[in-house]
């Protein structure tokens, strides 16, 4: 299984085997991991899965129309890595990925 490493508000580092075909925001949730809300659970509807995509940014699909659109209501700094993590589905091309979660959500 694909490993994914979250790296917390607080710098905490936290590493999951996340099941391909999983949001990267479903493993998050599934494992406690602190920094994401999830308040819509994963529809695009809420922009508080806000991260930042530290490593294989271009092996990532595009963000889509309505996910660009979401994000504009994200309350951390968006940067050009900035994503909502429950649009970024586990394939086993991102082993290693590293996902830091914002200050704040909401």
């Amino acid at each position: 299984m694909p490993n994914v490493t979250y790296i917390e508000p607080n710098g905490n580092q936290v590493q999951i085997d996340v099941p391909a075909g999983w949001s990267i925001m479903q493993a998050a949730m599934s494992n406690g991991v602190e920094g994401i809300e999830a308040e819509c659970g994963g529809s695009c509807a809420c922009a508080t899965c806000h991260c930042y995509v530290e490593s294989h940014v271009d092996a990532i699909p595009a963000a889509a129309e309505n996910e660009l659109s979401m994000m504009e209501n994200v309350v951390a700094e968006r940067k050009p890595n900035s994503r909502l993590c429950c649009q970024i589905k586990m394939t086993p091309e991102l082993e290693g990925l590293v996902i830091r979660f914002p200050e704040a959500q909401s």
